[in-house]
């Protein structure tokens, strides 16, 4: 559906560029506050992506319309300036909620994990590679800060299940899993992006078990 939409768009653009060529028509496709369609239109897409969070990219939406409505003198900047901040706070606890109440049995496995204690990586205004080539692995806890940290199990000797807590804030996260494994992922995105590319099937016995918070950062399951 996502490319689907894409589509529509680049043909509609091409119909108005060539049709105001030859003079059929005069739109003016360069409008006030034509720059938040690069917001809105990738938004409003994701949110027909199975892969990207729909809370994410509502507020994306949100967001966009909300500005091409103060560029066009529609809203009034100072009052929208003014609710910028409950707003956030607002936005911030829906997340929360969200994530609190969906897919519970992720939310089992990690604390279980984090009893047992996973090993911690950490990266904070640095970079972290990490690859765990025939090394048997159960779980970790990755935080990056400001930083970035690259998890490769393609390799990992994983037994039946593996939990990951993932953190990043200011900074982005890629863990690459191996082929014949289940991901369940529980993700709570604030004003960031938590992607899995894995393709969705139950029918692998090894299963990773994914609890991400991301705040303006991104994660990327694949």
């Amino acid at each position: 559906m996502s490319r689907i939409l894409w589509g529509i768009c680049f043909i509609i653009i091409g119909i108005i560029i060539g049709t105001n060529s030859f003079g059929l028509t005069n739109i003016n496709i360069f409008f006030d506050g034509w720059w938040t369609l690069f917001i809105i239109v990738p938004c409003f897409i994701g949110l027909f992506n199975k892969k990207e969070s729909k809370l994410g990219n509502l507020i994306g939406v949100l967001i966009g319309v909300v500005l091409l409505l103060v560029v066009r003198g529609i809203l009034n900047f100072e009052i929208v300036a003014k609710m910028i901040l409950p707003i956030v706070f607002v936005i911030i606890g829906l997340c929360l909620m969200s994530g609190n109440f969906i897919k519970q049995t992720i939310s089992k496995k990690i604390k279980e994990g984090k009893r047992k204690g996973l090993e911690t990586i950490v990266a904070t205004f640095s970079e972290q590679n990490i690859c765990k080539e025939d090394e048997c692995f159960d779980g970790a806890s990755l935080d990056a800060v400001f930083g970035s940290i690259l998890l490769d199990l393609r390799k990992a000797k994983i037994e039946k299940e593996a939990v990951i807590s993932v953190s990043a804030i200011f900074g982005g996260i890629d863990i690459l899993v191996p082929s014949n494994t289940n991901v369940k992922v529980k993700a709570t995105p604030i004003f960031g992006g938590v992607s899995n590319r894995v393709s969705k099937k139950d029918n692998h016995e090894k299963t990773i078990y994914i609890e991400a918070f991301c705040l303006f950062g991104g994660i990327d399951i694949k």
